[in-house]
């Protein structure tokens, strides 16, 4: 695979027009500090994206879910019984969550994944998967899970993406609120 990667690289700066003609691109992978690299929880300037990445697999799963019923019972659209979505969200929190990782966008560090990225792609950059940040984002499904309670959660879900994203991540105290960002920057 590398050999491969080497020689497609190797072959665009042959190619007149292709990468000699322009500066090499260079990455380098995000530096984590202590909290980052050891915290059994997720650092605090990452909790919104954490937040944002939960709601997006919790819909998901349960979109999944419903479009399943849907296909049986063809016809009008029903509900998820109260066991199928708590077994849904169960599900979505016990994903093994390795599409995520952490990434530097313009010297600040971001979670990215399924769900995040919002904004365009830098041309080229380093993702830092696995490690802690499966175990972080599970934790962070379940607190929701507890905090809000799946009959909440699957209600806001049937009112939309931007709804169950709200409801876990918005409000005053909600890990994207405009007091949590200043705290953030503060610390």
């Amino acid at each position: 695979m590398r050999l491969a990667l080497l020689l497609l690289l190797l072959g665009a700066w042959a190619i007149p027009g292709g990468l000699g003609d322009r500066a090499p691109l260079m990455a380098t992978a995000p530096q984590l500090d202590d909290e980052e690299k050891y915290s059994a929880h997720m650092p605090a300037h990452l909790r919104c994206d954490a937040c944002r990445a939960v709601a997006y697999q919790m819909s998901q799963h349960l979109t999944k879910a419903e479009a399943k019923l849907h296909t049986l019972d063809s016809g009008e659209h029903q509900e998820l019984s109260e066991s199928v979505y708590t077994d849904v969200l169960d599900q979505s929190c016990s994903q093994t969550w390795q599409d995520y990782g952490v990434r530097e966008e313009n010297q600040v560090k971001r979670l990215t994944g399924p769900g995040l990225n919002k904004v365009p792609e830098p041309s080229i950059s380093v993702m830092i998967t696995g490690g802690p940040w499966p175990t972080r984002l599970f934790t962070t499904c379940l607190h929701y899970l507890g905090e809000f309670g799946e009959d909440q959660i699957y209600e806001a879900h049937q009112q939309g993406r931007g709804a169950l994203e709200t409801l876990l991540c918005g409000g005053p105290r909600g890990a994207c609120s405009e007091d949590e960002q200043v705290t953030r920057t503060e610390l």
